[in-house]
């Protein structure tokens, strides 16, 4: 079940996930807040929207994340500060009926109201504005009733506690099962999804992305093991269609005049356990050790240089890294990278700036050239 999360400090729920969730069979319910947006979204591919803000969005009535915003305090807390528009427009709708305001009056008040940023919306906020519009009695008419209930207009959490009732009541597993659209799987999501996949091995925590990186810049071996990979997949495509041998897929594609590796680049799938299992095939126990010191050191990178990230790594630094790795003249440089399985020198460049911390801290305390 989704009803609210965070966003604009931090990414907000991507389409993605949710898809992801109801395409392993599990039912979704949205509602309130950006649940219901989600829902009113992924409606046409099984996502059940419970509620009054899921059926606005679904309407067409209301289209925007505003809507729903509310600003929260920096510290970890999750109360709303804040007064979202849904909430406004209700109590205005209910103030219509009640003779507190007119309708043509409401719909200019609610304009005002929009027109404050969501963050800076608080109750304080709120009041004031309708006084400048020259809507005192909406005003006491309001305090009067959040006086005798805290929750009075909280729209957003009446459709919260309706969809734990749908939960409840199993809902989700009754509605009909998902259509997903084809093709949803796209190598953005097999990207995004990869950098989740992790497992505990020999007593440690690791992310499977960073331990099949390390095989591709520092197994000797690691050409054949994509060479085999791409023949694995040849024969049993992830999307289902028909098998061939790689030999024979090559000739079709450029006459079998190019190695696979500079035809063929696929997604990795890190979910696979039959992916993995055959890229890892090389990995021994130090590997994994030096992953995991290679992770604690990127941690430490971050703590000790404020904004550094793995992005901030310069082109130039990882780049002189992997050539001291793979020991090849520049001029082989793509093709050692595309043998490894990382398409091309810039993406290799990419995909390793993730190690280069702890490569060069092992480098300065070991005094070596290259570490395996």
């Amino acid at each position: 079940m989704l009803i609210d999360g965070v966003y604009h400090q931090a990414p907000a729920l991507r389409h993605k996930e949710i898809l992801a969730a109801m395409g392993r069979g599990v039912g979704v319910i949205g509602a309130a807040s950006i649940g219901a947006l989600r829902a009113a979204e992924l409606a046409p591919y099984g996502m059940l929207g419970v509620g009054s803000v899921y059926a606005a969005y679904a309407s067409g009535e209301i289209n925007g994340d505003d809507e729903v915003a509310v600003g929260q305090a920096p510290d970890g807390e999750f109360g709303a500060l804040t007064w979202p528009l849904v909430n406004l427009r209700h109590v205005l709708q209910m103030a219509v009926p009640a003779g507190v305001i007119d309708a043509e009056r409401a719909a200019r008040l609610l304009a005002a109201l929009r027109a404050v940023y969501y963050p800076q919306r608080t109750w304080a906020a709120v009041r004031a504005v309708c006084r400048s519009q020259g809507e005192a009695e909406f005003v006491g008419w309001l305090t009067e009733q959040r006086e005798r209930d805290r929750n009075f207009g909280d729209l957003k959490r009446a459709d919260a506690i309706d969809a734990v009732r749908a939960a409840l009541n199993g809902a989700a597993v009754t509605s009909e099962s998902p259509t997903l659209p084809p093709g949803w799987e796209t190598a953005y999501f097999r990207r995004w999804s990869n950098a989740a996949v992790r497992e505990r091995v020999d007593g440690l925590e690791l992310f499977t992305e960073d331990r099949v990186v390390y095989q591709q810049v520092f197994d000797p071996a690691f050409h054949d093991r994509w060479a085999a990979y791409l023949e694995r997949l040849s024969l049993h495509p992830f999307d289902g269609g028909p098998g061939m041998a790689l030999a024979e897929r090559l000739v079709q594609a450029c006459g079998g005049d190019l190695p696979a590796d500079r035809v063929f680049r696929p997604v990795l799938d890190l979910r696979d356990e039959r992916t993995v299992a055959l890229l890892l095939a090389g990995e021994t126990a130090s590997d994994r050790q030096a992953v995991a010191r290679y992770a604690d050191a990127r941690v430490r990178s971050c703590r000790s240089r404020p904004g550094f990230s793995v992005a901030a790594v310069r082109d130039e630094v990882a780049r002189s890294f992997l050539l001291r790795v793979w020991r090849c003249p520049e001029r082989e440089f793509d093709e050692e990278a595309s043998a490894r399985g990382l398409a091309c020198g810039a993406r290799a460049i990419q995909a390793t700036k993730r190690l280069v911390p702890g490569f060069l801290e092992e480098t300065k305390r070991k005094g070596v050239a290259g570490v395996r």
